[in-house]
């Protein structure tokens, strides 16, 4: 259980951000997809109330990376605010922005993996993998593991308590797909039946090959963020013992950007799946939580979070040989080096 038991969909970010400011003060935070109006901008802006000590801000834009950080100047004059230009699609930036942040700070405290993308059509990232899957994990996997020696620095600050976090924005959505080990890049190879998405998705929402419809976007999205969750599984069996904790967040269901590139009938799909729709602020809470509340350094037996309360998560983004089956996948598509190069 978290520290605040009877928060839930309407905390906002900046009472959570309030609540656990003395874990806040004085840390290193590195955020992944900042731009102007997004859930990574909120997050920044809650965090640099409470004096971090430097705020890393990563993502493809450097004019949009840039106005965030003026703005967060205007009310947090203290805090570095470093812009590091990353686009997670294309490994060569994912291997440069790390030889920069290794440049900027000599320790992380904090990563918070945010960046994702959702598309309609199916595109590829620089390296041939399928977008969905090539950003929002591949890409988040490949950093992760470039900046670990930062992240286990952190660990080791004289500091109390400790807070080596990393958290992984995932989304409820990752019920839609397991990992198709099989046919990760949708190029219309079978796939086993505990590979196919969940039985009570209808049939039109599903791949299906044999009609000429190889690739969906639900479900790709779906395998993506359920990638996320079995990253958050190996980074905690692999590195829990040097005193890092990952979690896994589901922020909820926020309007943002991240919808751009969906096609109108996808988009009508999204609008009615909730009831209740968060404002930005309320977006980031869970994500927060899962960074700064000091309760969540001794939870060992979950790592996924929503609505600022730890939960359960269905077995195909928990099992140990999924989570280590496609930590090998995501090592041989990133070549597995694990240095700055």
């Amino acid at each position: 259980m978290a520290t605040v038991p009877d928060w839930g969909e309407k905390t906002s970010g900046s009472e959570v951000a309030e609540r656990f400011q003395g874990s806040i003060r004085g840390r290193n935070v590195l955020i992944t997809g900042v731009s102007p109006n997004s859930l990574g901008e909120s997050t920044a802006a809650a965090i640099a109330r409470h004096e971090p000590n430097s705020l890393v801000l990563a993502s493809r834009t450097k004019a949009k990376l840039d106005e965030v950080a003026n703005s967060i100047t205007q009310y947090a004059p203290r805090v570095r605010v470093h812009c590091i230009e990353l686009d997670l699609s294309s490994q060569a930036s994912v291997r440069k922005a790390a030889v920069q942040i290794a440049s900027t700070v000599d320790h992380l405290d904090v990563l918070i993996n945010n960046a994702a993308v959702v598309t309609s059509e199916r595109k590829e990232t620089a390296e041939g993998i399928e977008l969905q899957f090539g950003t929002n994990h591949i890409g988040h996997h490949l950093l992760t593991s470039l900046l670990m020696p930062l992240i286990i620095a952190g660990a080791n600050q004289p500091r109390e308590p400790s807070m080596a976090r990393i958290v992984n924005v995932t989304s409820q959505g990752y019920r839609l797909s397991p990992i198709r080990f099989h046919d990760y890049n949708f190029q219309g190879s079978e796939v086993p039946p505990e590979e196919q998405p969940a039985e009570w998705i209808p049939a039109h929402m599903k791949p299906d090959p044999a009609s000429g419809k190889p690739y969906y976007v639900f479900t790709a999205y779906g395998q993506s963020k359920t990638a996320n969750i079995l990253h958050t599984v190996s980074l905690n069996k692999k590195y829990g013992g040097e005193g890092i904790r990952a979690f896994a967040v589901h922020p909820g269901s926020i309007w943002t950007d991240l919808s751009r590139n969906l096609a109108p009938d996808d988009l009508k799909i999204i609008e009615g799946t909730s009831t209740f729709w968060k404002n930005q602020d309320q977006g980031v809470a869970t994500t927060l939580v899962a960074a700064f509340d000091p309760k969540l350094a001794g939870v060992t037996d979950r790592v996924y979070l929503s609505d600022c309360q730890l939960e359960d998560v269905v077995d195909h983004a928990k099992d140990p040989a999924l989570a280590e089956r496609l930590w090998l996948l995501s090592e041989q598509l990133t070549a597995g080096d694990g240095q700055y190069s």
